[in-house]
């Protein structure tokens, strides 16, 4: 019999390195978990909290400072202030049915109407990331009006045509200049600008819309609103939204 202590010493050694690397891996392991917490954690901190020069809309929190969806421009301008009152709180009462925040992320479910900003804005530059789910489809309204595009460049109305350009036009582009759209299920960013009634639109950093006039969808006869409510459209799909900022400009 050969004792432990007399082990040959090429073997000790041997048992003391695989020990020693199982060591190395464990505190690895832990150093790599703790990194990802940290990254995680440096992340949410930096959630819905607006860059320099910007004011948030949403406030990773609550829907303080949004609205529900009453008819379009045209027709609220026809209502009394009493008959706006009435429709408004309605609105209100449905789209707390079906806009949420969840984890610092705005959510809709897919039923209901588009989501507003309780305030109008005339000239402003916008950030806001979105994601949707296959088939999806939605958009940003500026001044009340259609719209930017969001959609799933692989659904059939899209025919692989990416998101960001203003969909509604007939006159001026309507396309985007390239498809800068991330994969279904991931966020993506658009920057708006919107000066007058020319809408410049960045996805992902890629220049998509190029100072193009927004055209009046609700009146084709007169120009784009001076000011007007954003709103977060829908077609029915689940939608997803965070880091909403925006700048005013003169």
């Amino acid at each position: 019999m050969v004792c432990a202590g007399s082990l040959p010493t090429d073997i000790r050694m041997k048992a003391m390195t695989m020990t020693t690397m199982k060591h190395v891996a464990t505190m690895l392991a832990v150093l790599l978990a703790v990194s990802a917490l940290n990254v995680a954690a440096a992340e949410e901190s930096k959630l819905n909290q607006p860059p320099e020069g910007y004011k948030a809309l949403f406030n990773g929190k609550d829907l303080n400072g949004w609205k529900g969806l009453v008819g379009n421009p045209k027709t609220r301008a026809k209502m009394s202030p009493e008959e706006l009152a009435e429709a408004q709180k309605k609105a209100d009462d449905e789209m707390k049915e079906h806009w949420n925040v969840v984890d610092g992320v705005i959510v809709f479910d897919g039923k209901g109407m588009s989501l507003c900003t309780a305030k109008d804005y005339g000239n402003f530059d916008m950030l806001v990331d979105w994601k949707i789910k296959k088939d999806g489809d939605s958009g940003i309204y500026l001044r009340g009006s259609p719209q930017v595009q969001i959609w799933d460049p692989a659904v059939k109305a899209a025919n692989g045509v990416g998101s960001g350009g203003l969909y509604n036009n007939k006159e001026n582009p309507d396309k985007p200049l390239v498809n800068a759209d991330n994969p279904v299920g991931e966020w993506n960013t658009f920057r708006i600008k919107m000066v007058g009634d020319k809408v410049s639109v960045w996805l992902n950093g890629k220049l998509v819309t190029d100072n193009v006039t927004l055209e009046n969808y609700w009146e084709h006869d007169k120009p784009i609103y001076e000011t007007g409510q954003i709103e977060l459209q829908n077609h029915g799909n689940t939608l997803y939204f965070r880091n909403v900022f925006i700048k005013e400009l003169d």
